[in-house]
């Protein structure tokens, strides 16, 4: 359902990928931003429009879309642990421009919130009261974010991840879908919590922590009697 808002401010969104799609839907449906059109590295331009809007070279990018006149926002994923976003909201600020973010209707905040900038909070995230959501921040839909937790800068979550009151994730880090975070524990910078992970204890700074995956019986479906 499209909300009736009036479109106070023009952005420009960097990426030409499924994550620019989903920014693009987003803010076009449920935001009081409109998007005017893309920018990626020259070397990656393939076309010259994406979703029926101009996609210029980033090099160029303010000539078109001057940082006075347009906001803008980086989707790109966790690529080598989020320093891939990272690198372009710094670049992008270094042009001039000031990054927005989307923060859905559907998510659910407390006031005292403070949105910071490129963050991306998509449907039925719980953010409690007193948890603080760093800049660069993704949040898939359907997380719960813990009262007085701290999410650092440039942090990607992916779906259905609980993390517990008090919690700490660290700048940069990465955590899969379905993963539970102990209540006061501490996820040090540039970790990788891997999908189903249930994190009971702090992590240091570059953990990994990688539970086990499905393992493929030999018996074939077709024998199982029971099923």
């Amino acid at each position: 359902m499209t909300h009736n808002r009036v479109k106070a401010e023009r952005i420009v969104v960097f990426g030409t990928g499924e994550i620019a799609e989903l920014a693009d839907f987003y803010f076009t449906h449920d935001s009081p931003y409109d998007v005017a059109g893309f920018t990626v590295d020259a070397a990656f331009l393939k076309k010259a429009e994406f979703n029926g809007r101009p996609v210029v070279p980033f090099e160029e990018v303010e000539e078109k879309f001057p940082p006075t006149d347009y906001g803008f926002f980086v989707a790109v994923s966790y690529a080598k642990i989020n320093a891939v976003r990272a690198q372009k909201v710094a670049a992008a600020q270094a042009k001039g421009y000031r990054l927005k973010s989307y923060l859905s209707s559907r998510a659910t905040v407390f006031p005292g919130f403070a949105l910071r900038e490129n963050c991306l909070i998509l449907e039925h995230n719980t953010i409690q009261p007193y948890a603080r959501i760093g800049a660069n921040v993704t949040l898939w839909s359907g997380n719960h974010i813990g009262h007085h937790s701290t999410i650092e800068d440039d942090v990607f979550l992916a779906s259905h991840v609980v993390v517990s009151g008090g919690v700490r994730i660290g700048q940069g880090s990465f955590v899969g879908v379905n993963v539970t975070i102990r209540d006061h524990v501490t996820i040090g910078k540039k970790c990788v919590l891997g999908a189903g992970a249930l994190v009971l204890e702090d992590q240091p700074d570059l953990s990994v922590v990688a539970p086990r995956g499905s393992e493929r019986s030999p018996v074939p479906s077709t024998r199982l009697r029971n099923l």
